[in-house]
């Protein structure tokens, strides 16, 4: 599986947060690991479960870093879709060591285009430009 595809599965993984409490996160990830279209090999699996319990780890602090960014909005007031793949992304610059600024924010932009409105891409590039 690539690595555009392994980040489309975390993107998946990771908007469950904006449905389930906190504390059935750990269910939501087993249902979600055992449903057929997201089978994927052990490997894989294990990648995209330990980043995603990392973004959990670190939501409060990609929240607030999200809204000190980002002028006229909050994270209240974004879409869930955009939301997510600007949790995703930020991640990826502020704690991935090994995934460089720009990949980060090209890889968002490509998620907000196949799962986000028509405004989506311009509105997750330009709050991650400022992030860049």
């Amino acid at each position: 599986m690539s690595r555009r595809e392994m980040r489309e599965q975390l993107f998946k993984l990771l908007f469950r947060v904006e449905f389930n409490p906190r504390e059935e996160l750990a269910q939501q990830e087993a249902l979600f690991f055992e449903d057929e279209e997201n089978s994927m090999a052990l490997g894989e699996n294990a990648h995209i479960s330990g980043k995603f319990n990392k973004i959990i780890g670190k939501l409060d602090g990609i929240d607030t870093a999200l809204n000190e960014k980002v002028q006229g909005w909050n994270t209240d007031r974004m879409g869930k879709v955009d939301l997510t793949i600007l949790r995703l992304a930020v991640y990826e610059i502020m704690y991935d060591d090994e995934i460089p600024t720009s990949v980060a924010i090209n890889e968002a932009v490509e998620l907000a285009k196949k799962f986000g409105q028509d405004s989506s891409p311009s509105f997750v590039n330009g709050v991650l430009a400022k992030f860049a």
